[in-house]
């Protein structure tokens, strides 16, 4: 009884969660438009990146080469993107990393521990699904399928994760609200928050919706966020797809 009240009184407490977060490829730090290329991407949306938390992956860096993590950081904050972690990297990249205040997650745990899902990578619509992190090939996903159905509308704020399967929504979501699932999204109301379909890599995963006016959605972390979407999709039913490294959006007709 008396460890009860102590935890009850504690002056904190430590919980898992789940938190979305973009993944940051990065193949050449020194190249002399790389800021300014960053820079335009975030202004075609800032509302998205303002103070977005970023995991910097360095898969793609040629070995040898050196990072100055803490001028990159500061770089970053100069443009509202708050570098938060490593992913990949050498050792003394993984040592440097954390001299500077960032954490290192373990060889493709950031996703999954970050948030229900594979990453965010920073990409534009349309851009090739090469410029995602490599998903799980389709015939050899981690998990089964499995449905969460929500009979309700979805609130601002909420964050709902069909793990190992689909997402049904008998309802709106508002937005402010974040769907996320391994498997497909159906949104019958319309979709006004975020949409993450196929988080575990499926390239085959779809969203379904009533009515477009996300302010993202995201296939195996290939998205779009609001100013990219076409006017002539917007509050009509869709389905959202990728098809050969591109995602689409397209109109639902009966």
């Amino acid at each position: 009884m008396s460890n009860q009240v102590a935890f009850r009184d504690a002056p904190f407490q430590l919980r898992g969660s789940n938190f979305t977060m973009m993944v940051l490829k990065v193949s050449d730090p020194h190249a002399q438009n790389f800021f300014f290329a960053l820079s335009d991407k975030v202004r075609q949306a800032p509302n998205f990146f303002r103070n977005a938390p970023v995991v910097l992956d360095l898969d793609d860096l040629p070995p040898g080469q050196g990072f100055d993590f803490e001028n990159f950081c500061d770089l970053l904050r100069t443009l509202g993107l708050i570098a938060v972690g490593l992913q990949g990297g050498t050792r003394e990249q993984q040592e440097a990393a954390l001299a500077v205040g960032l954490a290192v997650f373990p060889q493709g745990r950031a996703a999954a521990d970050a948030q229900p899902a594979a990453p965010r990578p920073v990409a534009v619509a349309d851009a090739p699904a090469a410029a995602a992190p490599a998903p799980a090939p389709a015939h050899d996903l981690p998990y089964q399928k499995a449905t969460l159905l929500v009979r309700e509308n979805v609130r601002s704020g909420r964050q709902l994760y069909a793990q190992g399967g689909d997402l049904v929504v008998i309802g709106s979501v508002s937005p402010g609200a974040e769907l996320v699932a391994d498997g497909n999204i159906h949104v019958y109301g319309a979709l006004r928050g975020r949409a993450l379909a196929g988080m575990a890599g499926d390239r085959n995963a779809r969203i379904f919706c009533q009515s477009l006016e996300a302010e993202m959605v995201s296939i195996a972390g290939l998205y779009r966020v609001s100013e990219d979407l076409e006017k002539s999709v917007l509050r009509r039913q869709v389905q959202i797809y990728l098809d050969q490294g591109f995602l689409h959006i397209d109109p639902v007709t009966v």
